[in-house]
């Protein structure tokens, strides 16, 4: 991707051991689950420093089975942060519990302490009882899981941790790792192409308690156990599930990329603070992300704050511009309280957070094989548009 080569706002770095790995796997007597999947979820929670990993085949049935093992139902309800992916919602929506959205901070998008209590606050005009909350670390920046976690449990909380974009998240100056569960019951991952890490499509769920990990793999494979004393065939459902399963072909793909994600990770790293020294001189007009002093974000996204107004361009304006220079970008997310299904559900709300978060947010391009050339390219091209709000001037690209 090293010169004008279009840059997308995120991509997978396959290489050729990946592809070697899947070959294998695919020569196997295994293409759905099989031996993979064990050594896979094995290598996974050693990674994250977790008891447990259940692997499935999304996040999005990750955050279902989540769901599920902390028997979430009807007249039951979960705060989620109004700002991210439709998925963290809708699962609580697919036990029959309903959401309770948090305002979140404007400059970072993450929910607080302060919108949590506002929440639980709000909550209390609703029928049925909170039961949850899914703080969700936006762009791979952890949430202040420690401030949560105690209005969490003085409120009798189960946490679910949204980690899909934190896989290597550290935070707490390196005391504490996204997914070993310090402060959650439960942290779910996603292994989506244009992650931290991939195993093509798929999810991952950590937890240290035995009956949450033994309910996850229940629920991941219709709801089935094994019961040897009835025979080696035996098994029992006792509770509908879902086959959410992960193929032993993801699975060879998730370990090889597994070996390589503190490399990842470091390139990450390198690519953030070459954005941050290039961007910083455009403030106020744009505000590098912001991520706690004591945090080290395994970092998904690059998305600055953007004053468009301030800078007279407006936001579609620049990413139509940016892309006619080979620039990809993207927006994450609209909030969910806007979105027709909520709003039809729990009426309107006002969310100012959530929505100046939103207004002003653009990811650039971020992902480990893009060269250095490549972050000074895209940062002088946004430097140039929000300096030129006017367009091409004088034949200039």
């Amino acid at each position: 991707m090293k010169g004008n080569g279009f840059l997308p706002y995120g991509r997978q770095w396959v290489e050729d051991d990946d592809v070697e790995a899947v070959i294998a796997a695919l020569r196997s007597d295994f293409l759905t689950t099989g031996p993979m999947v064990a050594r896979f979820e094995t290598a996974f929670a050693e990674k994250v420093g977790a008891k447990h990993a259940i692997c499935c085949n999304s996040g999005t049935a990750g955050l279902h089975l989540a769901m599920l093992a902390a028997r979430l139902g009807p007249g039951d309800l979960a705060v989620v942060p109004s700002v991210t992916f439709l998925a963290t919602a809708n699962a609580v929506r697919y036990v029959g519990a309903d959401v309770v959205f948090a305002d979140v901070d404007p400059e970072s998008g993450l929910i607080t302490a302060e919108s949590l209590t506002a929440a639980l606050e709000s909550a209390r005009r609703r029928e049925g009882r909170v039961r949850a909350v899914l703080p969700v670390h936006l762009k791979g920046v952890p949430a202040d899981m420690e401030t949560i976690t105690a209005i969490a449990e003085a409120a009798d909380l189960t946490i679910v941790e949204d980690a899909a974009h934190a896989v290597g998240t550290r935070y707490g100056g390196g005391r504490y790792q996204v997914g070993a569960n310090h402060h959650a019951a439960m942290t779910v991952f996603s292994t989506h192409p244009v992650k931290t890490m991939t195993t093509a499509e798929g999810g991952v769920v950590t937890t240290e308690r035995d009956d949450l990990a033994r309910d996850l793999r229940k629920f991941r494979s219709h709801g089935m156990e094994a019961d040897p004393s009835g025979g080696p065939w035996y098994y029992e459902m006792s509770e509908l599930g879902y086959n959410y399963r992960m193929p032993d072909i993801n699975c060879a793909l998730g370990l090889s990329q597994l070996a390589k994600l503190d490399r990842f990770l470091a390139r990450r790293a390198e690519l953030v603070a070459r954005y941050d020294r290039l961007l910083a001189p455009l403030a106020p007009l744009l505000r590098i992300p912001k991520r706690p002093a004591d945090a080290e974000p395994g970092w998904h996204l690059y998305a600055a704050q953007i004053d468009f107004a301030a800078a007279g361009v407006t936001r579609a304006t620049l990413m139509a511009r940016l892309r006619e220079d080979g620039i990809g970008t993207q927006v994450h997310y609209i909030p969910l309280h806007w979105q027709p299904y909520y709003r039809d559900r729990y009426g309107e709300l006002s969310l100012p957070g959530a929505e100046a978060f939103y207004q002003g947010t653009l990811a650039l391009p971020l992902y480990p094989s893009m060269h250095d050339d490549d972050v000074d390219r895209v940062a002088e091209r946004v430097a140039w548009h929000l300096q030129h709000p006017a367009g091409r001037q004088g034949g200039e690209a």
